[in-house]
């Protein structure tokens, strides 16, 4: 290894996250901008992306909105292709985007199930595909997939005692960040050959304007007694993406305070 700090840089590369503008999303652009690497931001809402643009491009960064739809082949390939030919390509993919399907509760209709696992299963098979035969080229890159602390725990109802959430979550979002982790083995196992690296990082619960009672019980599970910030994710991002973790992959790292440790 050469020194540490050059070895966190990201200057020269290309990296495509989905999503960009929501809570993870936006200090994971953030931080990858910040360590130097040109910033491809896409999803279905690409005006919220394009003000995200505004604001990096105003701090000297090279980010950059696409449109993308992930329950839409065209879409997905549009996007892989659009930065071919800007970039050469992509050496770093976060597949942050997510779909929460409101329908998709316990005893819902499968179209509901169906519809969640479209963007947040076979897409993320087909983008993860579609990038990593361009990385293949470009000999490695590093996959971060963004998970949740839920693919390891179950529901933890006290958390929701005096409020009005709801304390049955989505059995789907459970199953999908779950796959994801297991995804990420199987994925790590097939590209190693090529040098690319497949990680997941599983955030905590973010602090976004909950109920009182949900924060005091939430940070209470927590190792650190806080919930997550718009920063926390930021450091654990730019060490996957940079060569400072060539020798991780098939990884899970939970960044939840030590929530899913206790």
């Amino acid at each position: 290894m050469s020194d540490v700090m050059e070895c966190l840089s990201l200057a020269g590369k290309v990296a495509l996250v989905t999503g960009g503008a929501g809570l993870y999303g936006r200090q994971i652009v953030a931080a990858l901008a910040e360590a130097g690497a040109r910033t491809y931001i896409a999803s279905r809402g690409l005006a919220a992306l394009e003000a995200v643009a505004d604001e990096e491009r105003a701090r000297g960064h090279d980010v950059r909105p696409l449109p993308l739809d992930l329950s839409d082949e065209a879409s997905i390939d549009a996007t892989v292709a659009r930065v071919a030919a800007e970039s050469g390509g992509c050496d770093i993919l976060v597949n942050n985007a997510v779909t929460r399907e409101p329908d998709a509760v316990w005893g819902g209709p499968m179209a509901a199930y169906d519809r969640s696992l479209r963007i947040n299963a076979s897409a993320l098979f087909y983008l993860t595909h579609a990038v990593t035969e361009g990385m293949k080229r470009r000999g490695g890159g590093s996959v971060v997939n963004i998970g949740s602390m839920m693919g390891s725990v179950g529901v933890e109802p006290a958390n929701y005692a005096g409020t009005d959430m709801h304390a049955r979550p989505s059995p789907a979002y459970f199953y999908e960040k779950g796959g994801m982790q297991n995804f990420t083995r199987w994925a790590a196992s097939i590209f190693g050959p090529d040098g690319i690296r497949v990680n997941t990082v599983s955030p905590g619960g973010f602090l976004a304007g909950q109920p009182a009672p949900f924060v005091a019980a939430y940070s209470a599970r927590t190792q650190l007694g806080r919930m997550a910030n718009d920063t926390d994710l930021k450091g654990v991002v730019v060490f996957l993406a940079s060569d400072a973790s060539a020798y991780i992959t098939g990884a899970n790292i939970p960044v939840d305070g030590g929530y899913t440790a206790k």
